[in-house]
C-alpha cells in the first residue's frame, strides 16, 4: 500500500521560517491553511511539492486574488477540506465524505476527530503569538488512514 506525505503549514504570514522547509522536505503535497501573507511564501512551497492553499483573513493583496476560500484535496484515498476559519464551514464534513477538516486562523494547534473525520489545526509557522508555540504538521497516508505529527519548530 502506498504511503503519502501530506505538510500541513498556515497563519505564515509572509515569513517561512528554514525549520519549516525542513520539516516539509518529502512532502507529496503542501496544504496551506491561509494567513499566508506573500506570494513568496507559496512560491518557495512549490519549490519542494505541490500546494493546495486557501486565503486566510489576511490575503487581500492582489497576489491573493485567486486563491480559493476552500479547497477540497484528494490524495490517495482520502478527501480533505481545507478552509482557513473553521466557523465558516458551511457543512457536514462526515455526511459529505471527507475524512479531514484542515483549518488554521488560531495559531493554536489543534487535533480532534469527531464523528470519524479528523480536525486539524497545524498551528502557527509565523511569528510567535503570545507564549503558543511556533508549529506545522505532516500527515501520513496509508490507504484511509491518517496518521498526524504536530512539529514543533522550536525558534
Amino acid at each position: 500500500m502506498n504511503k503519502l506525505l501530506i505538510g500541513v503549514i498556515s497563519d505564515t504570514h509572509g515569513i517561512l521560517r528554514p525549520k519549516a522547509i525542513k520539516a516539509l522536505e518529502g512532502s507529496d503535497i503542501i496544504i496551506h491553511a491561509g494567513d499566508i501573507g506573500s506570494s513568496e511564501v507559496l512560491e518557495a512551497l512549490h519549490r519542494l511539492a505541490p500546494v493546495a492553499a486557501v486565503k486566510g483573513n489576511v490575503d487581500r493583496s492582489g497576489w491573493a486574488r485567486n486563491l480559493p476560500e476552500t479547497q477540497v484535496v484528494e490524495v490517495g484515498e482520502v478527501r480533505l477540506y481545507v478552509l482557513h476559519e473553521l466557523f465558516t464551514l458551511d457543512l457536514d464534513p462526515a455526511a459529505a465524505g471527507f475524512h479531514a477538516v484542515i483549518f488554521g486562523h488560531t495559531h493554536s494547534p489543534h487535533l480532534e476527530r469527531r464523528h470519524g473525520v479528523l480536525y486539524l489545526n497545524p498551528g502557527s509557522a509565523g511569528p510567535r503569538r503570545f507564549t503558543l508555540p511556533t508549529t506545522l504538521a505532516r500527515i501520513k497516508v496509508t490507504g484511509n488512514t491518517l496518521d498526524v505529527e504536530i512539529v514543533e519548530l522550536k525558534i
